[in-house]
């Protein structure tokens, strides 16, 4: 069969074994038994702890470090784990890495030989990392480790990519049994892959590897369109409504031989991804006409028509795959991780359309969520600890990061003259409520921070959904970012289905639906015969702010139970002006990591046009507010 296509998964193995990855951390404790989850060195570094298949903490190192996705060894975010449960790293029985370098290691060699004399200046650049760090991971985490806690010494373990992955999506998910879902942009080989996980079991059955991936085909197209690989996928998402899909012929009988059940091949002439230093070769451009967008050059209706096209090349993979499981697997739960799975419009039609009845999906998808995994693996395959099926899923909100109390946060305000008011607890929602609906943007900070990349209401900017022009000020004042960017509704969850089409919680903004019919209002001939950019100025719906041009919107709904201070606000705003929803967007700026503490809060609310900021029971405006 052709390198790409699925098959069975004869290269997944379990631990011990030497890896790498992209940087998080996991503390798991279990029955006394603690275990550090690792993925580290790739994209985005984080530590959670978990006892009794509890999670205690869970946090990005960028949170700390202010640098963006940042890949570097997580030293504070495990310090912060530590702290939080009260321990030492001498008290953690194991740690376990989400990567085995070594497999990684022989598909570099294999693809450069395969590939040769291409890509010799790439494998000049690479091999001196892997010879002096990489290879050696194991030495090195074990040093880094004990820079920590001189005195830990304790068993290290080593998962492969794809199964860290698998283990994050299953065994936090609410599920007994399920098919199980990985895409992402390449592992040690695995670039998509098919588990089924029953109890505290998880068999891998199917894979399709490198160089054939979804993940990195979308990511040749986020490099084209001038966005950054691995960071800026998203856009390429929000993109897509604007344009038409025009390339979506070009791209099938071109770049990808898609296959009926969802398996796929790329023709590696068209990308450089294998072997040199951009994504992208020049027969690809000369496909579509044009070399990649340079980052500050006009965003023109060519680039939002490719964004449309391989947007819904994405999606039909993806629901190709997902349909063909459900038809031989016959499983009503699907488990889904891996950067692809952030993908939300693509998580909404498999939702609708698979055939599914039940879908979850890890909210930290990439590879912090990797490191999360594989503390689980060892918890539940390594250890064999048994499982049993939970009415929710164990994330808790992915309210799982740091937090502050009132008190600290008044002293340092009084020491540095600013001025605050604290409203009485019957009156502090109201409060905040009256900011909103007068057109103000808050932001909120109250309570522990989230865990993975979306803002969940406790880290968030938020304001009133109603006002047409909520999305410009956001974009232009706040964020300092691109026009064409959406904003999320949250909702709380007994009136999602009066404002969208949707019948299932979406706790962690990972699914879109669309506004309902009778929320949307008619449009004008003009409006009707507008393209790209100029559809920004069309007022769709009762809800413009977080109506795409699409009509769609990436929804958040708020549990009552489970995330009861979210919920409390959106309710007194529900009670001010019957409309139960608010925008809810992250607590940064473009490029920016979300806010950790409450001077990070306060040095963004000081920078951008917010007009009042929440920092736990106190309350903060500026002159005009």
């Amino acid at each position: 069969m052709a390198i790409g296509h699925i098959f069975p998964a004869t290269r997944l193995v379990t631990y011990p074994g030497p890896g790498i990855g992209a940087c998080a951390f996991y503390l798991l404790a279990v029955l006394g038994m603690y275990i550090l989850g690792i993925s580290a060195y790739f994209h985005d570094s984080a530590a959670c702890l978990l006892k009794d298949d509890h999670i205690i903490a869970a946090v990005q190192e960028e949170r700390f470090t202010r640098k963006k996705n940042d890949d570097s060894f997580p030293e504070q975010s495990i310090k912060y784990c530590l702290r939080e449960a009260g321990i030492t790293l001498k008290d953690v029985g194991y740690v376990v890495f989400y990567e085995k370098p070594f497999l990684k290691f022989e598909r570099l060699l294999e693809t450069y030989f395969a590939f040769a004399p291409d890509g010799f200046v790439s494998f000049l650049k690479a091999m001196p990392v892997w010879i002096t760090e990489k290879l050696f991971l194991k030495r090195n985490l074990r040093k880094a480790l004990k820079n920590i806690d001189a005195e830990w010494n304790n068993e290290l373990l080593f998962t492969t990519h794809h199964q860290s992955h698998a283990a994050s999506a299953f065994y936090p998910s609410p599920f007994n049994d399920a098919v199980i879902l990985t895409a992402d942009g390449v592992g040690e080989w695995s670039t998509t892959s098919v588990a089924i996980g029953n109890k505290n079991d998880i068999k891998f059955v199917k894979e399709i590897r490198f160089p054939s991936s979804i993940g990195l085909l979308y990511s040749a197209f986020t490099y084209y369109l001038g966005f950054k690989v691995n960071v800026d996928e998203y856009k390429v998402m929000g993109l897509a409504p604007y344009g038409k899909p025009v390339y979506v012929d070009v791209i099938l009988n071109n770049l990808i031989d898609l296959k009926d059940d969802g398996s796929f091949w790329l023709d590696m002439q068209y990308f450089n991804y294998c072997t040199g230093l951009t994504m992208t070769s020049s027969r690809f451009h000369e496909l579509f006409g044009s070399k990649p967008r340079v980052q500050q050059q006009e965003i023109t209706q060519f680039h939002m028509d490719i964004a449309c096209s391989i947007q819904a090349v994405a999606e039909q993979v993806m629901l190709k795959i997902a349909t063909a499981l459900y038809k031989e697997y016959k499983l009503e739960n699907l488990c889904m991780a891996g950067g692809v799975a952030l993908n939300c419009v693509a998580n909404g039609r498999i939702l609708k359309e698979s055939g599914f009845k039940n879908i979850w999906i890890q909210p930290a998808a990439g590879d912090a969520g990797g490191a999360l995994g594989a503390a689980y693996a060892v918890y539940y395959q390594y250890l064999g600890n048994s499982r049993d099926e939970t009415a929710h899923d164990k994330m808790q909100n992915a309210l799982l990061g740091p937090h502050y109390n009132t008190a600290d946060i008044k002293q340092q305000l009084i020491s540095n003259g600013i001025a605050f008011k604290e409203p009485a607890p019957d009156d502090y929602y109201k409060t905040i409520a009256r900011y909103i609906a007068d057109g103000k943007v808050v932001g909120y900070f109250k309570g522990r921070m989230e865990f993975g990349p979306r803002a969940l209401g406790a880290r968030s900017i938020i304001a009133d959904p109603r006002n047409a022009d909520m999305q410009s000020i956001l974009n232009q004042k706040i964020k300092f970012r691109e026009s064409f960017r959406p904003f999320a509704p949250a909702i709380l969850e007994e009136y999602a289905a009066d404002f969208f089409e949707t019948d299932v919680p979406s706790p962690y903004m990972l699914v879109v639906a669309d506004v309902k019919p009778n929320c949307r209002l008619p449009l004008s001939n003009q409006d009707e015969q507008r393209s790209g950019f100029e559809k920004l100025k069309i007022v769709r719906s009762v809800i413009p702010a977080v109506t795409h041009v699409n009509n769609s919107a990436r929804l958040q709904t708020v549990n009552k139970t489970l995330h009861p201070d979210f919920y409390n606000l959106i309710n007194a705003f529900y009670e001010l002006t019957n409309y139960p929803l608010l925008i809810n967007t992250s607590f940064n700026r473009m490029d920016e990591p979300i806010v950790n503490t409450p001077v990070e809060a306060l040095a963004c609310f000081n920078q951008t046009g917010m007009d009042v900021l929440v920092l736990e029971d106190l309350i903060i405006t500026k002159s005009s507010s």
